[in-house]
C-alpha cells in the first residue's frame, strides 16, 4: 500500500488559553491575560500524527468556540476514514461544509500537510512548491502594541540585541498625539529599525485622511489598514493622498477579496495570513494575485503559538511573492510559554524554517493539557 493510502483514524482538538506577557492594544480591540487558540491532531492508521493550529481573534476572524465547533461538528465527519492522499478533496468539501471559519480550515490544511510530510519524510514547504535555501530564513518583524510605551522600549532593547530590525507600531487605539510621539521617539532612540505602521481599522472615516497624512510625513515603510475593511472608496482615496505604500489587511481575507481589492485600487500591498485566507494554499493564491499587479506582500499573523508560526513560515518559504518578511514573533516575544516540544529557531533577526519532515516540530501534549480551557 502506498504510504498516502493510509486512512485517517484519529481527530482530536484542544481549546487552549495561553498566558501572555502584557496587554496589547490594536485599533479594533485589546488582548490581555491570555490568547485563545484551537489545536488539531490528525492520526493515520500507520501511527503518524499531523498537527494544525487555528488562531482566531473574536473581533477579526471569529471566536475560538466557533472554530472548535466547526472542526468537531462539521469537519470531523469529512476527515475520519479518508485517505491521507485525499487532502485536496477534503479541503474542497470543508470549504462547502461550513461558511467562514477560515481558521478552522487553516488548521485542517496544516494538519493534513504536516501528516503528509511526516509520512513522506519531506518538509511542508516542499509540498507547497519548494523553496530556495535563502528563502528558509525569513526576516522577522515584531509589533509594538503595549499601551505602556516604556515597556515597548524594553522590548526594543531586546530586539536590538537579537538582531531584529523590523518593527510595526500599532496605532489608532489611543490619541493621534500618542501615535506621533511614539513614531518620533523611535526615530531618535532606535534609528536602525525599519518602522511600519498598522491601524487595524482604528480610525473613524472623518479623521482618517488627515491623520494618515501626518503619519506619512514621518516616512514609515508602509501604513496598514487605517479604516474599516469595507470602506474601499476611502482606502482608495487615502492611497492616492500619501507618498508611502498603503497596505490592506482586514480588507483582504482570501482570493475573492483580493480580486475586488485589485479592481478597486485600495492598496499597494497586502498582509497574507493563513488564518484569514482559510489555509496555506489559498494564502499562496492571494500573494500571487497581488504580485501579478505589482503589489507587495508580507506574512502577517494572528495571536498564535509556534505551531501556527511554523505553518506560516513554510508557506512563505514556498511563496517568493511574499517579500516583506513575517510577523511570527509571538512564540518568542509574547507568550509566557510556547506549546512546542522544542522552540522555533530564530537567528540574526530571522525565523529559520525547519528542513525536517512535516512542520519540523510538534506540540508538547503535557502543555496542551495544562493550557486546555475549562469547559
Amino acid at each position: 500500500m502506498h504510504d498516502l493510502q493510509q486512512t485517517i483514524t484519529g481527530f482530536e482538538t484542544w481549546h487552549l488559553a495561553l498566558p501572555v506577557t502584557s496587554a496589547r492594544d490594536h485599533g479594533i480591540g485589546r488582548v490581555e491575560g491570555t490568547c485563545e487558540i484551537v489545536v488539531l491532531a490528525l492520526t493515520a492508521d500507520g501511527g503518524e500524527t499531523g498537527w494544525g493550529e487555528a488562531s482566531p481573534w473574536v473581533v477579526f476572524t471569529g471566536s475560538p468556540e466557533a472554530t472548535k465547533a466547526a472542526l468537531d461538528r462539521y469537519i470531523k465527519p469529512l476527515v475520519l476514514g479518508r485517505r491521507v492522499a485525499d487532502r485536496g478533496q477534503i479541503m474542497a468539501e470543508a470549504a462547502r461544509a461550513v461558511a467562514h471559519c477560515t481558521e478552522a480550515k487553516a488548521a485542517l490544511e496544516t494538519a493534513l500537510l504536516d501528516l503528509t510530510g511526516r509520512i513522506l519524510g519531506i518538509p511542508v514547504y516542499a509540498l507547497l512548491g519548494g523553496a530556495a535555501p535563502d528563502d528558509l530564513r525569513i526576516p522577522l518583524s515584531v509589533s509594538l502594541a503595549n499601551p505602556d510605551f516604556d515597556q515597548d522600549h524594553l522590548l526594543l532593547e531586546r530586539l536590538r540585541e537579537d538582531g531584529v530590525r523590523l518593527v510595526k507600531l500599532k496605532t489608532g487605539f489611543s490619541t493621534h498625539a500618542f501615535d506621533i510621539e511614539r513614531l518620533e521617539a523611535l526615530a531618535v532612540a532606535f534609528p536602525e529599525f525599519n518602522v511600519r505602521v498598522d491601524y487595524n481599522q482604528g480610525l473613524e472615516p472623518d479623521e482618517a485622511l488627515a491623520r494618515v497624512r501626518d503619519v506619512a510625513h514621518l516616512k514609515p515603510d508602509f501604513i496598514e489598514q487605517p479604516v474599516r475593511a469595507h470602506l474601499y472608496d476611502l482606502m482608495h482615496e487615502i492611497r492616492q493622498s500619501i507618498d508611502v505604500p498603503l497596505l490592506a489587511d482586514e480588507s483582504v481575507f482570501g482570493p475573492e477579496d483580493m480580486d475586488r481589492a485589485l479592481q478597486s485600487g485600495i492598496a499597494d500591498g497586502v498582509s497574507i495570513k493563513i488564518m484569514k485566507a482559510g489555509g496555506l494554499t489559498r494564502a499562496q493564491t492571494v500573494a500571487r494575485m497581488a504580485a501579478t499587479r505589482g503589489l507587495m506582500a508580507y506574512g502577517g499573523d494572528m495571536f498564535e503559538s509556534g505551531l501556527a508560526h511554523l505553518a506560516g513560515a513554510h508557506m512563505i518559504a514556498a511563496t517568493p511573492e511574499i517579500t516583506l518578511g513575517c510577523e511570527f514573533y509571538q512564540a518568542k516575544y509574547y507568550l509566557k510559554e510556547d506549546i512546542l516540544e522544542e522552540p522555533i529557531l530564530y537567528e540574526a533577526g530571522a525565523i529559520v524554517v525547519p528542513e525536517r519532515p512535516g512542520l519540523g516540530h510538534r506540540p508538547d501534549r503535557d502543555k496542551l493539557q495544562a493550557y486546555r480551557k475549562p469547559i
